[in-house]
């Protein structure tokens, strides 16, 4: 199918059209050819007034296969993605069994081809996730693991992540640590701080991340290795990868959507549909978080797309499970956060795409298509009929967004 995006501002940095408005005609799957007037026999797609930037890339998402299919499957889960602008996910290894050797990531491969949103599994740095002896880490990076993480499950032992980071380092693969002292977060459900008190809830004190994220900072360092930190959420954070950044070190991170723009306070009713981890903390962490991305601290913008049945999450705040879907709210809420859109692109579609070391791909002629066309301007309502994923727990539903994502296109298949 051919396709004519007609009068667009291009946002792409790798591409000479960038910040251009121009029509962008793709034939056959490829840009044929970009010009400020373009007439051909093709599906027409009014992009006066919207942005076209390459599409967007989620570096931390869970969709349920293997075995928790009835959160979300292939199917739904990256037609959800789509829906969201995304042409390319990082799955997490959260299932059952984990993905902690070839065969769960030649399995997962398998059943993404032919997909719009291309599909990377990311295998676990431990055998079971159980942060005892190192996965076949080796054998996943042959099968297509482009880089290594136990997922929601912090890496408790710190000579397993030394192991990790040291024998990583042999096929140049990216290690992901999800920063968390367990010792120190306990058995804690939300922020430790004037809010948890108020509830009378138990808290996670900052502490319990951001001593992790020293600790794995002093230890890429001392193996001389790069390490991405997934779902950032303290300013202290911000702070110690701010100056292992300006101390040289390989040191990439990512912020959740969510992080930006919710607070502790949105706890107040006790709405399960808030319960997420790290913990929704306070408005300084926000702004602390804000800033890095502004300063170059933060690199990605992450969905942290989790999703669940609703037995697991209309229950008391208590017992309900971590988590909230991501990838169709992404855009709203990176735009509610006040960053610029140009910043934006580069912390939903470039930089993801670089820490994982994938091919970006750019707007420009003879290359492929692989786009997303959105609206910063349009609002729509966040509901039942056009939730693309299995589950719906999101404490957006229902509610009025900003910025709308209006076509997707990839791999010679669109979404809108």
């Amino acid at each position: 199918m051919n396709l004519l995006i007609k009068s667009a501002t291009i946002l792409d940095p790798g591409s000479a059209f960038h910040q251009q408005i121009a029509d962008i005609f793709i034939e056959n799957g490829v840009i044929s050819r970009i010009a400020e007037n373009i007439e051909a026999d093709a599906e027409l797609i009014d992009g006066e007034g919207k942005y076209v930037s390459p599409g967007f890339f989620d570096l931390n998402c869970n969709i349920g296969e293997l075995g928790l299919e009835t959160k979300e499957n292939m199917h739904s889960g990256t037609r959800a993605a789509a829906a969201g602008g995304f042409t390319g996910v990082a799955l997490m290894p959260n299932t059952i069994p984990p993905v902690h050797s070839k065969a769960e990531i030649e399995y997962l491969l398998n059943r993404a081809k032919n997909n719009l949103v291309d599909v990377y599994p990311l295998g676990t740095i431990s055998h079971k996730r159980e942060g005892k002896d190192l996965a076949e880490m080796y054998d996943m990076y042959l099968s297509g693991a482009k880089a290594f993480t136990d997922g929601n499950r912090p890496v408790q032992d710190a000579g397993l992540m030394e192991r990790a980071l040291l024998y990583a380092q042999g096929f140049d693969a990216m290690v992901f640590s999800y920063p968390e002292d367990t010792a120190i977060a306990g058995k804690a459900k939300v922020n430790e701080g004037e809010m948890s008190t108020l509830l009378g809830m138990k808290g996670i004190p900052s502490l319990a991340e951001e001593l992790m994220i020293a600790r794995d900072l002093y230890l890429a360092e001392y193996t001389v290795s790069k390490i991405h930190f997934s779902t950032i959420s303290t300013a202290r954070s911000v702070e110690l990868i701010r100056e292992a950044k300006r101390k040289g070190l390989e040191v990439t991170c990512d912020v959740a959507a969510h992080h930006l723009v919710l607070t502790d306070e949105a706890l107040l009713g006790f709405d399960s549909m808030y319960k997420v981890k790290p913990p929704l903390r306070t408005k300084d962490d926000v702004a602390a978080l804000i800033k890095g991305l502004k300063d170059g601290t933060i690199d990605a913008i992450v969905t942290q797309h989790t999703p669940h049945e609703v037995e697991f999450k209309d229950v008391e705040f208590e017992v309900a499970e971590y988590g909230i879907t991501g990838f169709q709210t992404a855009l709203p809420l990176a735009l509610r956060s006040g960053l610029p859109v140009e910043l934006l692109v580069d912390k939903l579609a470039i930089n993801p795409r670089e820490i994982l070391g994938v091919n970006v791909p750019v707007i420009a002629e003879e290359e492929m298509a692989n786009l997303v066309l959105f609206d910063t301007d349009a609002e729509w309502e966040y509901n039942g009929k056009n939730n693309q994923s299995k589950s719906i727990n999101s404490p957006f539903i229902g509610q009025s967004l900003k910025g709308k994502v209006l076509l997707t296109y990839n791999n010679q298949q669109i979404f809108k």
